[in-house]
Formats: C-alpha cells, sequence, structure tokens
C-alpha cells in the first residue's frame, strides 16, 4: 500500500479512520433513534405551567367578555330611547311597542339583550305628551336581566 500524496498518510490507515468514523456516525444514530420523546416528569412540568396560566388568564378573560357586553346593552339602550324620542317627534305620538320602531324603518330589528340574549327587554309605558286624545305608548326601555352589573347595579335599573 502506497502512501497518498494529498495526505501523506497511507490507505490503510485512511481505511481504518472512515471505518471508525462511520461506527462512531452509527452509534449517535442509533442512540437518537432509541432516546426520542419525553419522560413523564417533564410532560407533568409543562402541563403544570399551562394550567397555572389558564387559572391566571381565564378570569380576566370572563371580566372582558362582561364588560363587552355591558357596553353594548349600554349603547343599545342609548340608541333605543333616542329613536323612541324620534319616532315621537316625527309621528306625533309614543309607539305602542318596540315592533313600531322596526316597521317605521328607525330599526333593523329589534336587537337582543346581549346579557339575556334574548329580545326580551323590559318597556315603560306612559302617558303620550305627544297626543293630543291623551294616549300612552313606551316611554323607556330597560334590560330584562335580573342580575347585578359589574359596578354593582342592577341592570334593569340602567
Amino acid at each position: 500500500m502506497g502512501r497518498s500524496t494529498v495526505t501523506g498518510k497511507n490507505s490503510k490507515q485512511e481505511a481504518v479512520s472512515s471505518e471508525q468514523s462511520n461506527q462512531k456516525l452509527l452509534t449517535a444514530h442509533r442512540s437518537l433513534l432509541t432516546d426520542h420523546g419525553f419522560t413523564l416528569l417533564e410532560l407533568m412540568i409543562v402541563i403544570s405551567i399551562i394550567i397555572i396560566l389558564a387559572a391566571v388568564a381565564l378570569p380576566q378573560y370572563q371580566k372582558t367578555i362582561m364588560h363587552a357586553r355591558e357596553t353594548v346593552l349600554r349603547d343599545d339602550l342609548f340608541r333605543m330611547r333616542s329613536l323612541i324620542d324620534q319616532y315621537a317627534a316625527d309621528k306625533g305620538k309614543l309607539p305602542q311597542s318596540l315592533d313600531d320602531l322596526v316597521s317605521a324603518g328607525y330599526l333593523r330589528e329589534v336587537p337582543n339583550d346581549p346579557i339575556t340574549d334574548k329580545k326580551d327587554w323590559n318597556i315603560t309605558t306612559g302617558d303620550d305628551p305627544y297626543s293630543t286624545e291623551g294616549g300612552s305608548g313606551i316611554t323607556d326601555v330597560h334590560s330584562a336581566a335580573s342580575e347585578a352589573s359589574s359596578d354593582g347595579t342592577a341592570y334593569t335599573d340602567w
């Protein structure tokens, strides 16, 4: 066996060293194939961290959802009250129901109460100051929800 002009090594030495490096690669490859996956302890730690994060985030998420519903309720009440006033000013009488606002084109449809998720508004009727015959009609609208809001007042008082 001759000497290599490039490396200066004998060809037998090259064959032995390349065989050793191949053996090392094969051993490393086998250990990678057999040592895959996570231990039970690692999985339990990750699951515990996820549970802790969820426990911290869930109350804040629910609080944000309730705040959004209350904001929608305030806006719906403001809009319906202003539309009742516009209806009365335009027609010269108060509407008899919320459906009168829809049929006259003031509302596309009666909105859902965001707290109860139904179209179950509490309507306050009273004497119609615009009517010459002394009629009555809707003077105010309130939520039908019996719960208290985040500020402690009842939704029915809004």
